[in-house]
């Protein structure tokens, strides 16, 4: 398998390839808690999210990644922001796929399931918002995740 490797306003920095939408979802349980997956591809704490298929809907592709990240089934509730800097780069080593970053960020409430490891998750756990900082986590990740936990009901475009 190989790695992703992230990169923000680095010179050194591959020239992106690609630009493909995905998504990205924060789930939070009655709790307070969100769901959060570790990376298999760089051991990062990420939301769940991935690609969008062709053929599928924002929504679709959000429940989708979601159910096969985490084994969570989710119902979408509303959007955070679209998350397209230039400056964030994404290497996939496997393929030499450099993308720049084109991600729809929206919110989900849990309606069924357990948290369930995947091929692309090798972790899948409920955490306190009071703990992600804490956490390994991309700073890219983190800038999605401060803008929910702050103005949840306030959509961005950044």
């Amino acid at each position: 398998m190989g790695r992703r490797i992230d990169y923000y306003d680095d010179p050194n920095a591959p020239k992106a390839n690609s630009l493909v939408p995905s998504v990205n979802v924060v789930v939070e349980n009655d709790k307070g808690e969100i769901l959060m997956i570790r990376r298999t591809d760089n051991g990062n704490w990420a939301l769940p999210g991935g690609a969008i298929d062709l053929g599928e809907s924002v929504t679709q592709a959000a429940i989708r990644e979601t159910k096969e990240e985490t084994g969570i089934d989710v119902e979408i509730t509303g959007l955070v922001g679209i998350y397209s800097d230039p400056k964030h780069i994404i290497h996939y080593t496997s393929n030499n796929e450099v993308r720049q970053e084109f991600s729809i960020v929206l919110i989900a409430r849990p309606i069924s399931g357990q948290p369930t490891p995947s091929s692309e998750s090798s972790e899948v756990r409920w955490i306190a918002s009071t703990r992600i900082p804490k956490l390994q986590i991309d700073q890219s990740m983190m800038l999605r995740l401060r803008s929910y936990l702050t103005a949840p009901n306030s959509p961005i475009v950044h």
